[in-house]
């Protein structure tokens, strides 16, 4: 069974982690500078999540009508382990788990960013009734 049982279950749950990264202020203006977008296609469940540098940083969860700098293909589950840091982004491109198109480098610079978000996905997994290892 997939962790995330529904696509309105996941965009909470990640669509809030994402929030949670665009309003934190050692984050948030770092990827605004950055200005790529980013989409998230995720299967099992379907699904679309997007990082915009536009109005300050936003988040939009659904299908949009942006050109995407940067897509991420990747299931839910294998989003769930990342975010835990049970799988690291070059362990997972390697093995086809997440499929990027576009300018990877891009993306690999903003993983230093992403430390609030490792930071807080377990407790928000946890609150969600989600398994976490160890926890």
């Amino acid at each position: 069974m997939a962790v995330f049982e529904r696509t309105d279950t996941m965009y909470r749950i990640l669509g809030g982690l994402f929030e949670g990264l665009v309003k934190d202020p050692s984050v948030g203006p770092k990827f605004v500078e950055s200005d790529i977008i980013i989409k998230f296609t995720i299967s099992d469940p379907d699904g679309e999540i997007w990082l915009s540098p536009n109005n300050g940083g936003e988040v939009i969860c659904g299908p949009y009508g942006l050109s995407p700098t940067i897509e991420m293909t990747l299931s839910g589950d294998t989003c769930h382990r990342f975010w835990l840091q049970e799988i690291s982004m070059p362990i997972a491109l390697a093995k086809g788990l997440i499929k990027a198109k576009g300018p990877l480098p891009k993306v690999l610079k903003l993983l230093p960013l992403l430390k609030p978000a490792y930071a807080a996905y377990p407790g928000i997994a946890k609150e969600n009734g989600l398994e976490v290892k160890g926890a």
